[in-house]
């Protein structure tokens, strides 16, 4: 079977916008050019001068796109762009002249497309049998995914698909379709799409390319991945997918948006998942799921690995060793008083790790019931939220604030007295945290340190080899460069 292409859509306010967008599109294989919503359209100006193949699209308003004229003026909008030689046009299946210009092109060079902005329902294969009857060389369906098993019927119907060359395009829209999106190889799609978000759930092509490595996944790419919400800008694909690469495994790793175990679960058993890193809010949640948990796992009360290992799900938590990692070094940890921000699945492991090491343990939350279950774990005690001037060495924060999505610091107006203050998150590197605790003369510690220590250890347990020194790092470096800007890092959301 050949390997999927690679499809960057393009649109604009002006041509001059839609041509420069065309022309950056360096590593596709063809591009989409959208002349709905383009206020000086020009159809031989869109493919005039391109550097490679083009689809020209003009999707009316009432499939979801900007144009908004008659019917018979994106009919000539289209068999212009046939005329003047594009390579590809799209014309939508309930276009009254969808039947006329496949007609005319006897197939060649057209794609019938149908957009279903809610899941698939139980007429999806027929959508699909009418959509190949029509006799355009190539079917597009793409359908709403609300939920990752919301994708799982795309994959049950490339199943059955016998064309050659792959004669369809399949797409889950959303963020939980992402993961159907990058194993376009699996699905037998002729291409997969790319873009700046102009789809619901659409990657920008430099992440599909640098960060997902789509080049590399294949129809049999063993399939790992994370699993919580928000993950859509974690940088664990770009680790892991570095390390997949450098070790020379056909193997890819994806996010999968979800806030439910039982959706992740289905969709993971469905897809054949060989291993998963597990973030907010679904590390305790998933317990329930696991054949074997270990027992450092166990005594957290939360995983953040899975391991499968001949159809077994073990869970693991690595958590522990990754915040230990930048404290090592620093501090002997033995005697020490540690107060915990938070009280989620990363507090849980914090905790362990702190109580394993010898340090005196205080658990400040604003959920004191919560706070009370993981001082128990820890042998600990709760504190006051904020904690109070004097009570601390170590303060580690365990919760979401002071990411980009809520950059302020948690203990606002707190004493910052103590000897270290480690901030696990990781966008930005400096939290307003950090920036006060170093202003206040204590040493601080950014999250993407633990983020990289227990990436390297799951690597490790999915993989039995630690990657190569340094190359997480730089993966995650250069994640954090190019996209931070819309990073949501809650402590540990991986």
């Amino acid at each position: 079977m050949a390997e999927p292409q690679l499809c960057v859509t393009v649109t604009g306010q002006t041509m001059s916008e839609v041509r420069r967008a065309r022309d950056a599109a360096d590593g596709a294989d063809l591009v989409e050019v959208r002349l709905d919503g383009v206020t000086d359209l020009d159809v031989a100006g869109a493919l005039e001068g391109r550097m490679r193949p083009v689809i020209i699209t003009c999707r009316p308003s009432w499939e979801g796109g900007r144009f908004d004229g008659s019917e018979e003026e994106r009919r000539r909008i289209l068999e212009s762009a046939v005329t003047l030689g594009a390579e590809f046009i799209d014309v939508e299946a309930i276009a009254a002249c969808a039947p006329d210009i496949i007609r005319a092109r006897r197939g060649r060079g057209v794609i019938v497309s149908m957009h279903r902005f809610t899941p698939c329902g139980p007429d999806f294969p027929s959508l699909y049998r009418t959509l190949r009857s029509m006799g355009a060389e190539i079917s597009k369906l793409a359908v709403m995914a609300p939920t990752l098993s919301a994708s799982l019927p795309l994959f049950d119907l490339a199943d059955s698909a016998t064309a050659q060359p792959p004669a369809h395009v399949l797409i889950a829209l959303g963020a939980s379709g992402v993961p159907a999106r990058l194993l376009a190889a699996r699905l037998r799609n002729r291409w997969t799409f790319a873009g700046d978000a102009i789809a619901p759930g659409q990657l920008p092509l430099d992440r599909v390319l640098r960060e997902f490595r789509f080049r590399r996944i294949r129809p049999d790419s063993a399939v790992y991945g994370v699993a919580g919400s928000p993950v859509g800008h974690s940088l664990s694909p770009a680790m892991h997918n570095a390390g997949f690469a450098a070790a020379g495994l056909n193997a890819t790793y994806l996010p999968f948006e979800t806030s439910s175990a039982e959706d992740f679960v289905r969709c993971a058993r469905r897809l054949g998942l060989q291993g998963a890193s597990i973030t907010a809010p679904l590390k305790v949640a998933m317990m329930a799921y696991m054949d074997d948990v270990d027992p450092l796992a166990r005594r957290v009360g939360a995983i953040n690995t899975i391991i499968v290992r001949d159809n077994r799900w073990m869970g693991a938590n690595t958590d522990v060793e990754g915040f230990l990692a930048p404290l090592s070094g620093r501090i002997a940890l033995k005697g020490v008083r540690a107060t915990v921000l938070g009280a989620g699945g990363a507090a849980r492991a914090v905790a362990v790790a702190l109580s394993h090491e010898g340090a005196s343990v205080t658990v400040c939350a604003r959920r004191p019931e919560a706070a009370r279950e993981i001082a128990q774990l820890a042998g600990g005690m709760v504190g006051t939220f904020p904690p109070r001037g004097g009570s601390w060495d170590v303060l580690v924060n365990a919760t979401p604030a002071g990411s980009q999505a809520d950059p302020a610091n948690p203990i606002a107006g707190g004493s910052l007295d103590g000897e270290i203050v480690f901030d696990l998150v990781y966008t930005p590197a400096e939290t307003q945290l950090l920036a006060d605790a170093r202003a206040a003369g204590c040493l601080p510690i950014g999250g993407l340190e633990m983020l990289i220590a227990q990436a390297e250890r799951q690597f490790e347990l999915w993989t039995g080899q630690r990657p190569p020194a340094g190359l997480f790092q730089t993966a995650a470096g250069g994640v954090s460069v190019h996209a931070s800007g819309a990073a949501r890092s809650a402590p540990h959301n991986l």
